[in-house]
């Protein structure tokens, strides 16, 4: 077995956006990023407890885990916890391409060993699962979790491990007002019943549940999330006003109402940071309680909008 439990703070920090720093301006989310302003954002995160950072591979392809270990130079490793992701569908074909990846992932972080590594998307439950155990055993991991994940390669994949002493201590999937599939398919009730960690990835829609776009503030032009978005922010206005409005009584913004609400449905959101100011956001988000009718109208006005944000690389849960 793994030699301790699982930890996780109230949310997890996630650099998806910081494969995008090479270039001002280019990438899947059109981020303009320094590394100054990334290290800026590291030390606000260490300092105010938020030490889990979760990245992938297939993020920049390994330039979101390059720049993550140049923000964190200077931290001791047992200061913060690494989360990082095997891609299936980028995996070469070596001998055992899940080490090899892990490898490669290593490297660029700086460390010899990750805290949660996950097998991103279910290509293949029975085929890329069982290449984990040995990484278990000589601990270059010491968790493992499954990403984007239905209930079936759930428990397909805690079986395997299962067999050598292990088990699946996490999941992580797309999970926001706007797309509760997670929920409908019994997920997170199996993540309460088992002591399984849920992670909850785009909880603000990559910035459409901020509040700050609308159809005449849209996303940045030429990115791939506004591409998404752009075309029904006008559909998330009722949404977004309201969640602004419960959030100004209490000195909070639109997405603190977002993210505290994914807090009070019993997972912890993975929020990508890019300011340090973002920071200051999550730091309201765990403080601020929603009553069950406020979650409730939240939800029915998210239902509402009729939309669908499931991703490219999603199935049915």
């Amino acid at each position: 077995m793994t030699s301790k439990t699982l930890t996780a703070p109230a949310a997890a920090l996630g650099t998806w956006a910081w494969g995008d720093s090479g270039e001002a301006g280019d990438g899947y989310f059109g981020s303009r990023l320094t590394a100054s302003g990334l290290r800026e954002v590291v030390d606000k995160a260490q300092s105010n407890g938020f030490t889990l950072w979760d990245t992938a591979a297939v993020y920049g392809m390994g330039h979101s885990e390059t720049v993550l270990a140049q923000a964190l130079k200077g931290y001791d490793r047992s200061e913060y916890q690494l989360s990082t992701k095997f891609t299936p569908q980028i995996a070469g074909d070596g001998d055992d391409p899940v080490a090899d990846m892990l490898e490669q992932s290593l490297d660029r972080l700086g460390t010899d060993y990750v805290d949660l590594y996950w097998i991103h998307n279910p290509a293949d439950v029975a085929r890329w699962t069982p290449l984990l155990i040995p990484l278990l055993r000589s601990g270059r991991i010491r968790h493992v979790g499954v990403s984007n994940h239905n209930l079936k390669e759930i428990a397909l994949a805690d079986q395997i491990l299962g067999e050598a002493g292990f088990r699946v201590e996490a999941v992580q999937n797309h999970f926001s007002l706007l797309y509760r599939s997670s929920e409908r398919a019994g997920i997170l009730e199996h993540c309460r019943e088992h002591d399984v960690w849920f992670f909850a990835y785009m909880v603000l829609e990559q910035g459409a549940l901020t509040g700050r776009y609308s159809a005449s503030r849209p996303l940045p032009e030429g990115s791939s999330r506004a591409a998404v978005y752009n075309g029904i922010l006008p559909q998330l206005q009722a949404l977004t006003d309201r969640m602004g409005a419960i959030g100004e009584g209490r000195g909070a913004s639109a997405a603190d109402v977002a993210t505290a609400w994914a807090i009070a449905k019993g997972s912890t959101p993975i929020i990508g940071v890019t300011k340090a100011d973002h920071l200051d956001g999550l730091v309201r988000a765990q403080g601020l309680a929603l009553a069950a009718e406020e979650i409730a109208e939240l939800e029915a006005l998210a239902d509402a909008t009729d939309v669908d944000t499931r991703g490219s690389w999603e199935h049915d849960m």
